[in-house]
């Protein structure tokens, strides 16, 4: 017996890529070069919204995502943080900060607990997550037991919860990240002025 949705593809299942390139060969030339233009500008636009944030917030990373339990219950795994980083604000005791290790890909976001500040206007901080037993001297590179402002990628601003999950399940099942980009590719290609 036929299952339900069987279609003229037949039971080998090959069905949507013989309609894919089917599409793809109907195309003509004009029609691809407009969808493929088309598929540049919204990536350019995006990169322009980006590069736009950057400059606005003055942070090299404007949002990012909390990727571990370590300040909860202020932030969860998959929240969208929004970020600043104006030099001119000084750096105090109790505030969200996302900042960079050498020696680490993935920048850290934990709260800042001691703040020193020397005459000259040098400040050095330590940082700790709300979630852990101990300060974070222990990610700092070796031999650092402070942070200073030249470490900070922002500060938090503002967020939305969980989001960012997307994010997450795009970085732990890295096909599933590949099969929703070609879906999208294929979308925005095949798609037709109506």
């Amino acid at each position: 017996a036929r299952g339900e949705g069987a279609g003229p593809a037949g039971p080998r299942g090959g069905g949507a890529a013989m309609d894919l390139f089917g599409d793809l060969r109907r195309m003509n030339k004009r029609q691809l070069y407009y969808q493929v233009l088309n598929f540049a500008m919204i990536v350019s636009s995006a990169l322009m919204i980006w590069k736009g944030l950057i400059v606005v917030t003055g942070s090299e990373s404007p949002i990012v995502v909390v990727l571990s339990g370590s300040m909860e219950p202020a932030f969860h795994r998959g929240d969208l943080l929004f970020l600043t980083n104006f030099h001119d604000d000084p750096i105090r005791a109790g505030e969200i900060v996302v900042f960079k290790v050498e020696g680490r890909d993935i920048p850290i976001v934990h709260r800042v607990i001691k703040v020193h500040e020397k005459g000259n206007g040098n400040i050095k901080f330590l940082t700790k997550g709300d979630n852990n037993e101990v300060d974070d001297r222990g990610l700092y590179k070796e031999g650092q037991n402070w942070l200073e402002k030249k470490d900070v990628v922002g500060r938090a601003r503002g967020f939305l919860p969980y989001v960012g999950m997307v994010t997450i399940i795009m970085n732990d099942y890295p096909k599933f990240k590949y099969a929703l980009l070609a879906v999208m590719g294929a979308y925005v290609l095949l798609k037709r002025e109506s």
